[in-house]
């Protein structure tokens, strides 16, 4: 029997129907009931992290992703993912509010970033400018021996990721992920991560030469595995 895992989306909505096609191509289904099963709370009208993190707004995105995780465990979620990365800042609220765990793309990324890679590393973050305002995930590199590069085209990366939101992926978005991958590997980023779901949207749009990988990916990796119960015996033995 599968387990539920519960999706916090709405951040953006296109992102959350990305997760669920990528939830529902990871596994060989003969039947409906070979799918992993899902409890989705599509709420857009979560407080723009964004606007919280970057420009002072006082509207705190914690306590409503708090409520909504609670709502997906009543629902039946035995987990909670995120396909947000940014919103992965407000993650001590979500964790405090329910009992079940809590699949952490950031420490995914992290794992995987080190796994690609050696001590001393730079790894390319390709996110929004909050990601690297709130370091949602230096301090964790930096334990590992890694360090974290950002875009230097900011404004380029934030108005792609606004045009992807409104428009969908558009060239114009494209042409700025690229560049930024591009100003990363020429600053010596050996590794780089997609770590926005709007750019898991055209990942496409990255230098086809960089090793790279989209967090989004590992995030529905660890849903399967969820799922399908295979560290259900290392859940028990951490309780």
């Amino acid at each position: 029997m599968m387990r539920r895992v519960g999706i916090l989306g709405g951040m953006g909505p296109q992102a959350t129907i990305l997760i669920m096609q990528k939830v529902l191509a990871c596994v060989q289904a003969q039947d409906d009931r070979d799918h992993i099963p899902l409890v989705v709370d599509q709420n857009p009208q979560v407080p723009s992290r964004i606007a919280h993190l970057l420009e002072g707004a006082q509207e705190d995105p914690g306590p409503v992703l708090a409520n909504a995780a609670c709502r997906l465990v009543l629902g039946g979620a035995e987990a909670i993912a995120m396909p947000c990365n940014t919103a992965h800042h407000y993650a001590a609220a979500i964790r405090a509010a329910v009992a079940v765990p809590f699949l952490d793309m950031v420490d995914l990324s992290v794992s995987h970033a080190a796994a690609l890679t050696g001590s001393g590393a730079k790894i390319g973050i390709l996110a929004s400018p909050a990601v690297r305002k709130v370091g949602l995930f230096d301090a964790k590199l930096a334990a590992l021996g890694l360090k974290a590069e950002y875009a230097t085209a900011e404004p380029a990366m934030l108005a792609a990721i606004r045009q992807i939101k409104a428009e969908g992926p558009q060239p114009a978005a494209r042409q700025a992920l690229r560049a930024a991958c591009l100003n990363l590997a020429a600053r010596g980023a050996d590794v780089q991560m997609i770590a926005c779901t709007e750019f898991s949207l055209i990942s496409d749009a990255v230098a086809p030469e960089i090793t790279a990988f989209d967090t989004l990916d590992l995030l529905v990796q660890a849903i399967k595995e969820f799922a399908l119960n295979k560290d259900a015996k290392k859940e028990q033995a951490a309780v």
